[in-house]
C-alpha cells in the first residue's frame, strides 16, 4: 500500500503565515515612504545647492566685475597723470635748456668786462687809478658771477626736479604696467565657465599668497604714487616760474648799471676790520661747538655701547628659552616682556646710531665751516693788508681827473703781458 510522504522541518501555522505576510507588506511601505522621504529631501538639496552655486558665482561674477571696473578707473587715472607727467617733463626739460642758455651767454659778457679790466691794468705811473669805470667794471663782474651762480642753482634744481618727476613718472608706469596685467587676468577669470578647457582643481587654492595686500593698502599705494607725481608736477611748475623769473632777473640786473661811489676806502677797511672780528669771533665759537659736539658723541658711543650689550643679554635670554621643552615652551608674559625689550632696545639703537650719524654730519660741517671761517680771515687779512698798502699809496697818487688820457692805446701795451697773469678784482 502507498503511504503519505510528510516533509520534514518545522511546520508554521496559518497565523504565522498571515503575521509575515503583514509584516513584509508593512516593511515594504515603511522602506518607500522613507525612499521617498529621502527623494524628496534629495531633490531639494539638489534644488538648494544649484540655486546657491548659481547665487555664489553670479555674486563672484558681479566682484569680479566691480573690481575690474575699480581697477580700470585707477588704470585710466594712471594713464593720464602720466601723460601729464610727460607733459611736465618736456616743459620743464626745455625751461632747463634755455637756463643753460642764459648762462651760457653769462660767459661773453663776462670775458668782455674781464678784457675791460685787463687793458685798463696795463695803465702805468698815475694813471694806475681806481676810477669810477674801474668800479663800475669791478661791479659788472660781481653781478656776472652772482647771476651765474644763480643761474647753474637754478639749472641743478631743474636737474633734479627732473630726476624726481622721471623717479614718479617710474613708479606710476610701474603701477599702471600692474593694473594692465591684474586687468587681464581678473577677465580671464571672468570669462572661465564650466564649459572651459582649461578649468581643472588646484593645490590649496585659497591659500593666501606671499606678499599679498589688504584693499586699503592697495588703494592707498595707487593714490600715493597719483599723489606724489601730481606734487612733483606742481614744484616742476613752480620752479619753471622761479627759472623764467631768475632769467629775467639777471637780465635786467646785467642792462642795469649801479656805480656805488659813496663807499670811501677808509669805510672798505673799516667794514674789512669788523668783517675780521667778527669771523675770529666765529672761529672761537666754532672752536668751542666742535670741542662739545665731539664729546657729544663720544658720550653717544658710549650709550651705544651699552645699549648693544643690553641687547645681547635680551637675544640671549630669547633664544635661551627656545630650549624649554614641549608644553614649556609658551609665550609668557616673560617672553612678550623680553621680546618687547628687544624690540625697545633695537629701536633705541637705531635711533642712538641716526642720532651719531647726525651728530658726525654737523661735526664735519663744523671743520668745514671751521676751515671756511679760517680760509676767509686769510682772505680778508690778506685784503685788509692790501687796502692798507693802498691807503698808504693813494696819499701819493691824488690826481686829478683832467689828467686821464683816454687816447692810450691799450690794445698795444697789453701784448707784452705774461699769459698767466691774473686779474685781483676787488
Amino acid at each position: 500500500m502507498a503511504s503519505l510522504s510528510v516533509k520534514p522541518g518545522q511546520r508554521f501555522t496559518v497565523p504565522d503565515w498571515q503575521s509575515n505576510s503583514h509584516l513584509i507588506s508593512a516593511d515594504a511601505e515603511h522602506q518607500r515612504s522613507t525612499s521617498h522621504q529621502i527623494r524628496q529631501e534629495g531633490r531639494a538639496l539638489r534644488n538648494d545647492t544649484s540655486n546657491q552655486a548659481k547665487w555664489d558665482e553670479s555674486e563672484s561674477r558681479t566682484r569680479l566685475k566691480d573690481r575690474i571696473t575699480s581697477v580700470d578707473r585707477w588704470r585710466e587715472a594712471l594713464a593720464r597723470c602720466l601723460t601729464d607727467i610727460d607733459l611736465e617733463i618736456d616743459a620743464l626739460t626745455k625751461v632747463k635748456e634755455a637756463a643753460e642758455d642764459a648762462l651760457q651767454a653769462k660767459n661773453l659778457c663776462l670775458d668782455v668786462a674781464i678784457e675791460c679790466l685787463t687793458f685798463r691794468e696795463s695803465r702805468r705811473d698815475i694813471d694806475v687809478v681806481r676810477d669810477p669805470v674801474e668800479e663800475e667794471l669791478h661791479r659788472e663782474v660781481k653781478v656776472i658771477e652772482r647771476t651765474k651762480k644763480e643761474l647753474q642753482q637754478r639749472v641743478d634744481e631743474a636737474f633734479k626736479q627732473l630726476c624726481l618727476l622721471k623717479e614718479a613718472r617710474q613708479q606710476l608706469n610701474c603701477d599702471h604696467r600692474h593694473k594692465v596685467e591684474a586687468l587681464d587676468l581678473d577677465q580671464q577669470c571672468l570669462s572661465f565657465n564650466v564649459t572651459s578647457g582649461n578649468i581643472s582643481f588646484k593645490v590649496n587654492p585659497t591659500r593666501i599668497p606671499y606678499g599679498t595686500t589688504a584693499l586699503r593698502e592697495w588703494e592707498q599705494n595707487s593714490q600715493c604714487n597719483k599723489d606724489r607725481a601730481e606734487a612733483e608736477m606742481k614744484a616742476s611748475i613752480e620752479l619753471r616760474g622761479a627759472i623764467m623769473l631768475t632769467i629775467a632777473q639777471t637780465n635786467n640786473e646785467l642792462d642795469a648799471q649801479r656805480i656805488a661811489t659813496e663807499f670811501a676806502l677808509r669805510k672798505r677797511i673799516r667794514d674789512m676790520e669788523g668783517a675780521l672780528s667778527e669771523l675770529r669771533w666765529q672761529e672761537k665759537n666754532t672752536l668751542d661747538e666742535i670741542a662739545e659736539m665731539e664729546e657729544d658723541i663720544r658720550q653717544l658711543e658710549e650709550d651705544l655701547r651699552k645699549r648693544t650689550l643690553d641687547l645681547k643679554v635680551a637675544h640671549t635670554r630669547l633664544e635661551t628659552r627656545t630650549y624649554r621643552p614641549h608644553v614649556e615652551l609658551c609665550r609668557d608674559q616673560a617672553q612678550y616682556g623680553l621680546t618687547g625689550e628687544a624690540q625697545q632696545l633695537e629701536a633705541t639703537i637705531r635711533a642712538l646710531q641716526k642720532k651719531r650719524t647726525e651728530s658726525q654730519d654737523a661735526l664735519d660741517a663744523l671743520y668745514r665751516q671751521l676751515h671756511r671761517i679760517q680760509t676767509d680771515i686769510g682772505y680778508k687779512t690778506n685784503s685788509l693788508q692790501l687796502d692798507n698798502k693802498c691807503m698808504d699809496t693813494r696819499r701819493k697818487l691824488v690826481i686829478p681827473v683832467e689828467k686821464f688820457d683816454p687816447e692810450v692805446d691799450a690794445v698795444n701795451r697789453t701784448r707784452n703781458l705774461p699769459r698767466n697773469s691774473q686779474l685781483e678784482l676787488a
